[in-house]
This record gives structure tokens, sequence and C-alpha cells, in this order.
């Protein structure tokens, strides 16, 4: 992901959370991004060799919105925080034309490989997210679109949500599917079967530092850059956001279910890459999908 290592990125499990004076959060994150890459791009989870094998293939992540996401053919759309492109490239294989953008060149790398693989032809950018309106020249996209673990890696989300709108079209439509500011600030390594809030729901200017040895993969490597920064923002603070940015509301619901295993050894496959809470489902809401639309006057 980038700038929220972009992807359809999921936070790994934290070994150890606290707060730490701000550094330059993009290069500690960019690092881990970067050394990740190459094991998320052989992992069976992305399962990057299925786009390849069928024409028709779609990430899980895209597939499981389709009902809300409708049809996005000839729309001119540009994917933030792409990580290694299968969203990206799951909404061109739906007609879309696609630009990614992220901040880790090693992430890029793979995105490139996988779509020309593919046989799905996709524009991919360089930049940090704050940065995505002048990397692509002040274009304006017919819809914006935001995966699942993005948003945990951006310190303001307010700047965010302008960064959105200045991308758009008047008319064009931003899409999020992310995991619900609850999960995140759940205690992870509780032994009971308790849900208990252990980090901060709200925004605060200092991140929350883990050091993490793996990630959210299956996979046998070892890593040396094992420290990120991220920040959780409460529901309210990113609808209001939206908002602020100019940004009419038009859709916001909440999910039970999550696509990994956020909590290991508590949770039910329930669908094709997506889990839920095992014991009382209900109690908790996993992920959320806004969309907003720019006004055409």
């Amino acid at each position: 992901m980038s700038p929220g290592p972009v992807q359809n990125q999921h936070r790994a499990v934290p070994a150890l959370a606290y707060r730490a004076p701000m550094t330059d959060y993009r290069e500690v994150n960019r690092a881990n991004w970067d050394e990740r890459a190459q094991a998320h791009a052989a992992s069976s989870d992305y399962g990057l060799d299925r786009f390849a094998a069928d024409p028709q293939h779609l990430s899980e992540v895209v597939r499981f919105d389709l009902p809300r996401l409708g049809d996005v053919a000839g729309l001119r759309g540009v994917h933030l925080q792409c990580h290694i492109g299968t969203d990206t490239v799951s909404l061109a294989r739906l007609g879309a034309t696609m630009t990614g953008v992220d901040f880790s060149p090693k992430s890029l790398e793979q995105a490139r490989r996988l779509a020309e693989q593919a046989g799905t032809p996709v524009d991919f950018v360089e930049s940090d997210v704050y940065a995505a309106p002048e990397a692509l020249g002040g274009a304006r996209f017919d819809l914006v679109f935001t995966g699942v673990g993005a948003l945990c890696w951006l310190p303001d989300i307010r700047r965010w949500a302008q960064t959105v709108a200045a991308l758009l079209r008047p008319g064009g439509r931003l899409f999020l599917r992310e995991g619900h500011p609850v999960l995140w600030a759940l205690d992870y390594d509780r032994s009971d079967d308790l849900l208990a809030l252990h980090t901060s729901y709200f925004t605060h200017e200092q991140p929350q530092v883990y050091d993490e040895p793996g990630t959210y993969v299956a996979t046998d490597a070892e890593f040396t850059h094992t420290v990120t920064h991220e920040w959780n923002h409460g529901l309210g603070e990113i609808v209001t956001a939206v908002l602020d940015a100019g940004l009419t509301l038009t859709g916001l619901v909440e999910h039970q279910s999550v696509p990994w295993e956020a909590l290991p050894g508590r949770m039910t496959k329930v669908a094709e890459n997506e889990w839920q809470i095992s014991d009382r489902p209900e109690r908790l809401p996993h992920t959320y999908t806004l969309q907003a639309v720019k006004p055409s006057v």
C-alpha cells in the first residue's frame, strides 16, 4: 500500500503499539511496504496467477462490492493506495479506464507486472496520496476508489478528503470500503472471548507505532523493516471530512465481515475471503462502504 500503502491492504495484527513523536511516517511506511511487495505478489492470498489464467477473474475485494459499485464501464477511474494492483486491474476488467497510485515503487513494480500478465491495460503512478493531484497533472476522474486497509496509513483525514475532491470531476464519485475504526481499535491479543477497545478510536496527531515482524499474508520471508506508523479515524471524522470537502454523501453501509482473518482463531469464514467474528458477530461492525459524489454545480 502506500501512503496508506495502498492496498487493498490489510493491517497485520500488531505485536506492539505505542505513541511516539512524529517522524517522517512516509519513509518508515514506504520501507515496510517496499520490503513486503514481492512476498505479497508471491502469496496465494492475492492469487496473482488467477488473473493471468482467467480473463474474467476479479479480486475478492472488488467482487464483494459489485452490488454497490454498479456499472463502471466507460468511467475514468483512479485507485488511491493501489499496492500491487489487484483491485485496480479488477476495476479495469469491469470496463473502467484505470490509473493506480501508490507511494511504494516496489509495489508498483509488481502492479505493472500483474497488469501485463493479466493483459489488462492500467497506468500506474508513483505518488504520495496527498500529492496525487499534482502527480496526475491535474486530471479529473469519474471515480476515485480506495480499498480496505488504506486510511490507517494517513495522518490527516481531512486532507485526504480534500485530495479526493480535487481528483473528482463534477458528478464524479468516491467509492471506499474500509476496515471499521471499531475493528482497528480492538485489543487483538486477548485470550478470552471479550471484545475490548484497546487503542484510540479517534484521530490523534501522533501515530500509533507498531513493530510487527511478519505481514498479513502467508510467507516464509523474513523482514528487517518491521515498524509502521498508523492512525485510526473515527467514522464521524471520516464522514465530516467528506462533507466538508464539498462532497455529497450517497451511501454508508456497515458490514459484518472483513476480507481477512482480523482476529485469528476467533473468526469464521462466511464467504470467499470474507471473515466474521464467530461469537455473536452482530456485536461488531467489521467494515463499511462509503460513497459520495461531487456536485455537478
